[in-house]
């Protein structure tokens, strides 16, 4: 469990740093940011799923 917990945080960490690097960017760079910030955060969220569903089971 600990290995889905460390990609959590990776995750969650990754969408911390492409949302700070998007309030220092302009244009286009803001935006490729701002979406791949998002998409660390869907993945984050995905992993916290998919870790209660172990919970769950266990």
């Amino acid at each position: 469990m600990s290995a889905f917990q460390a990609k959590l945080e990776r995750f969650e960490s990754l969408a911390l740093e492409c949302e700070l690097i998007a309030d220092r960017s302009g244009g286009g760079e803001r935006e490729l940011y701002q979406k791949l910030a998002k998409r660390y955060r869907d993945l984050a969220q995905d992993m916290r799923t998919l870790i209660a569903t172990f919970n769950i089971a266990a």
